[in-house]
């Protein structure tokens, strides 16, 4: 029965993730869950993030302070403000041929690239002017 429960928790957490842009942290998807999912504790959300990322269904995204989440595996960048912490989607092309130009000055072969654009979010931008 433990096991029944668990796999409908992670569905959860994996649905709810995978509904986002915003890569939350394992509080943030907790604190969405938790009205839906009362009897949801933010450790099962942690070990089931933690295991999803290990079995690569899922992107950890670590920066300073807590890791973020992208349910998202196809290729795309993101943006990190530095001054919120937010992480989120750019929505724009890929550079196509990018890791066959990087090839010729790497050692080793590149299989993928991360590009993650940093700068002010605009509620941050915002926040400033007031």
């Amino acid at each position: 029965m433990a096991a029944v429960k668990h796999s409908r928790q992670r569905e959860a957490i994996l649905t709810e993730l995978r509904s986002r842009k915003d890569h939350p942290t394992a509080e943030e998807l907790y604190l969405s869950l938790k009205p839906h999912m009362p009897n949801l504790s933010l450790g099962t959300v942690y070990r089931n993030l933690n295991m999803l990322a290990c079995d690569g269904v899922i992107l950890r995204i670590s920066f300073k302070g807590a890791d973020r989440f992208d349910g998202n595996k196809m290729l795309h960048y993101h943006f990190r403000c530095l001054e919120c912490g937010k992480v989120y989607d750019i929505d724009m092309p890929t550079f196509d041929g990018i890791n066959l130009k990087a090839q010729a000055f790497a050692k080793g072969r590149i299989n993928s690239h991360e590009l993650v654009f940093s700068g002010v979010c605009d509620e941050c931008l915002d926040a400033e002017k007031n």
